[in-house]
């Protein structure tokens, strides 16, 4: 039973990393036309997504001249912050959004970014905290309800995310974010079918993007369909890459099942002792 237990964790571990990163903390935000610079308006995860890892990485210095220059400028943080967490520098990115905050400390924007960084940074209970802030419940905000389920999500509260993604549905119908959030949600609780179900009609969505379609890709994997996953990632990756990708999860899927036969092993000789 000991080992029977120890592989149904590893499992739920192992599904939870491949898709924690793969929820989408949308903070309130406003439409841009996609440039970054000093006094610009908040640029958005998705704005900034079709970007290779080379352009996210000379944008990032070249903002973070400018917040060097202008550290209480409002939109200079929030953008310099939001590049931070796409480079995976997340505590850097909290860092920037606690001196914003302390600046702004009533902006509901910065609030939601502030929570964004948190939950990167893997503070959930504070983050949860700073999201609930941010939100006018007389007229809440889709996109901090999808945020504080995702929060909720790796907190292992799975009915109640479910619940807010629902009410942000019914604020933005087929909002492809909050649609894939929604997928996601069933991944970490093992129902891939119903996940599916979920992340294709997010991919649908004419405002779905590069990230949405990699979550359908992780989730058609984990069912085992590597050709159709890797077909999938393909379309926003090199072939090497999108390869890449699905052989790792392979292996990792493949070490999930050598410990499930270990269980059902250690079972059988327990009931024969018996």
């Amino acid at each position: 039973m000991k080992n029977a237990r120890s592989a149904q964790a590893r499992t739920l571990r192992f599904l939870r990393a491949s898709c924690a990163a793969a929820l989408m903390l949308a903070a309130a935000g406003c439409a841009t036309d996609g440039s970054v610079t000093t006094g610009s308006v908040p640029a958005t995860d998705t704005q900034l997504s079709h970007m290779n890892p080379t352009q996210l990485q000379a944008l990032t210095k070249s903002v973070g001249a400018q917040y060097a220059a202008h550290p209480k400028d409002r939109n200079t943080g929030l953008n310099y912050a939001t590049l931070l967490r796409m480079t995976g520098q997340n505590d850097q990115a909290l860092a920037v959004m606690q001196q914003v905050a302390i600046n702004y400390p009533d902006d509901r924007m910065v609030l939601a970014a502030y929570g964004k960084a948190q939950a990167a940074a893997g503070n959930l209970a504070q983050a949860l905290d700073t999201i609930q802030r941010a939100q006018t419940p007389d007229h809440p905000d889709w996109r901090l309800l999808s945020a504080q389920g995702a929060i909720l999500d790796q907190l292992g509260r799975s009915d109640e995310a479910r619940d807010l993604y629902r009410k942000a549905l019914m604020i933005q119908p087929n909002e492809a974010s909050v649609l894939s959030n929604l997928g996601m949600s069933y991944v970490l609780t093992g129902d891939l079918q119903t996940a599916e179900s979920y992340m294709r009609k997010a991919a649908a969505q004419p405002d779905a993007d590069g990230r949405i379609r990699q979550n359908l890709a992780l989730v058609v994997g984990l069912q085992g369909r590597f050709a159709e996953a890797e077909k999938i990632a393909s379309a926003d990756l090199p072939p090497a890459e999108a390869q890449a990708n699905v052989q790792y999860l392979q292996q990792m899927l493949a070490q999930q099942n050598s410990w499930s036969k270990l269980a059902a092993q250690d079972r059988k000789k327990r009931i024969a002792r018996n």
